[in-house]
């Protein structure tokens, strides 16, 4: 690293950034190729800010990439904007998600890109030391013993894992145990997706930065990456969270149960998205809840047709429970009236597939599609 004259030291901390993923099991296809795009153009966005701000180096603490496979434009991309950068320090500490290959395959490393291994390696720049390990495996355990900062030394420490009290029991575990009383002044992981900072010990903060941008309606919420300030004259370092996310994603519930049509559920969704914080830009899921019965009329389809357009991406989840007055039914003789009779007898069917073989059913009878 290159050291700068003033005295306050920033450093950019982020992790998760999953180039590549695939998206699909969140988006359709040409949405997932558009999503995709996004998360490099956030990359590239992420380390242009660090060059305006005057940012010393970027710490990536695992999993920049998602999977074995890395697409051209994702490779000459990243490596575009390190090479370019040549007064930024990129550290790269690889996931369980990052391609290996990714580094391999290079016919030569960037002089401004450090790299880490399977033990602990150190870079220093003055009297900062940053430390980092890769974990081989989620069965495998850090070497705790190897790891041993110098007290008048402001040390950074790069990990990914899963934080706990304990030797074991998670993928990816980082025994917090092991690492108090060690001079760390900052824990920098990687691994869950949202952000998270606490106290490790009297002397040091631990942080997860969170994934840059959410991928899916499971990573809601603000997302970015973490400042780091570190004033080399008091030893003090100081961090902030910086929203940073190109679009955010919003889950709204809306129970449907006193709705007696697509149309009253259609209005009663106005009501729920008046929320301030929604923009047009944003990916928004409508998830439909309550107590339904089988006969009334919910066309999902027309919900969601009636808000498309209005955001990024919008779609709406079904999550609503079928509720049958069997009572009601035991003394009608007509054929509706026996089907779900004789569905209800069926011993060999749980409660839940009861109820969606009658609304099935009910929708055959009355010539309605059913979905």
């Amino acid at each position: 690293m290159k050291k700068q004259g003033d005295k306050i030291i920033k450093l950019l901390h982020c992790a998760d950034i999953h180039l590549d993923s695939a998206l699909h099991s969140s988006l359709p296809f040409e949405k997932a190729e558009c999503r995709r795009r996004e998360l490099l153009r956030t990359f590239v966005r992420m380390v242009d800010y660090a060059a305006s701000e005057g940012i010393l180096a970027v710490l990536i603490a695992g999993d920049m990439l998602d999977t074995s496979f890395t697409r051209t434009l994702t490779r000459n991309t990243v490596l575009n904007c390190i090479q370019s950068h040549p007064a930024i320090t990129f550290f790269y500490l690889r996931g369980n998600h990052d391609d290996r290959h990714f580094i391999d395959d290079l016919t030569g490393l960037p002089d401004n890109l450090k790299l880490f291994g399977p033990r602990w390696s150190c870079y220093q720049c003055g009297r900062i030391a940053v430390y980092g390990c890769e974990l081989p495996s989620s069965a495998g355990e850090y070497d705790y013993d190897s790891l041993n900062p110098e007290p008048d030394m402001i040390n950074l420490v790069m990990m990914h894992g899963q934080v706990s009290e304990s030797s074991g029991g998670v993928d990816w575990n980082i025994d917090l145990r092991r690492l108090r009383g060690r001079n760390i002044d900052y824990l920098a992981l990687g691994h869950i997706h949202s952000y998270r900072a606490e106290k490790l010990d009297g002397r040091g903060t631990l942080c997860y930065p969170g994934c840059p941008e959410g991928r899916g309606f499971d990573e809601c919420g603000e997302h970015g990456f973490v400042l780091l300030e570190i004033n080399e004259e008091t030893n003090r370092v100081s961090s902030r969270f910086v929203p940073f996310a190109s679009r955010r994603l919003f889950t709204v519930e809306l129970d449907v149960s006193e709705c007696a049509s697509s149309s009253e559920m259609v209005e009663a969704a106005s009501r729920a998205l008046q929320n301030p914080e929604i923009s047009p830009g944003d990916m928004v899921r409508l998830e439909l809840t309550g107590h339904i019965d089988a006969e009334r009329e919910m066309d999902v389809t027309y919900i969601r047709k009636a808000f498309e357009g209005r955001y990024d991406y919008f779609t709406v989840t079904d999550k609503t429970r079928l509720f049958f007055d069997i009572q009601a039914h035991s003394q009608d003789r007509s054929l509706k009236g026996e089907f779900i009779r004789s569905v209800y007898a069926d011993d060999t069917l749980s409660e839940e597939e009861k109820a969606e073989v009658i609304r099935c059913g009910l929708l055959a009878l009355t010539g309605e599609e059913a979905v």
